[in-house]
């Protein structure tokens, strides 16, 4: 599976709503709200848990993903060292992070590109990704643009 830079994940474009996904991928395995009342569906096969804000009138606004299938230019990322991935990313200019640790886990957020990649051990074993928030400071809706 494709990670699509400021876009998505695969087929699934921000600003979607429930329906756009479940006609791609069908119905979830899981279907919950958070403690914002925003709703998450959850997709086993797919490893993916999937985030619609409720103030954005419920379009999809993050992605958080397990999948050792998911591929960043061309390149699979999780359950490899951190700093090979880093150098990876390094080559196509993303080279800002943030980084952050707690218990065994460590995140390193970029946010030019609104991603995190969490890490255990120094392995690469969660990816995240959020639609990317404009000098307007609102939403950039990648969903029905032209």
């Amino acid at each position: 599976m494709k990670i699509n830079l400021k876009n998505g994940i695969d087929k699934l474009l921000f600003g979607m709503k429930q329906k756009d996904v479940t006609a791609i991928y069908g119905k979830p395995d899981r279907n919950y709200k958070d403690e914002d009342d925003n709703v998450i569906l959850v997709y086993n096969a797919l490893k993916m848990r999937l985030t619609f804000y409720k103030e954005e009138d419920f379009k999809l606004g993050y992605i958080v993903a397990s999948s050792p299938e998911l591929q960043l230019f061309g390149n699979k990322v999780l359950y490899r060292n951190i700093n090979d991935v880093k150098k990876e990313l390094a080559a196509k200019g993303i080279t800002k992070f943030t980084q952050e640790e707690f218990d065994t886990f460590e995140n390193y957020f970029n946010e030019d590109n609104w991603i995190i990649l969490q890490t255990e051990f120094d392995e690469v074993v969660k990816f995240e990704i959020g639609a990317i928030i404009n000098d307007k400071d609102e939403f950039d809706w990648k969903f029905g643009k032209k």
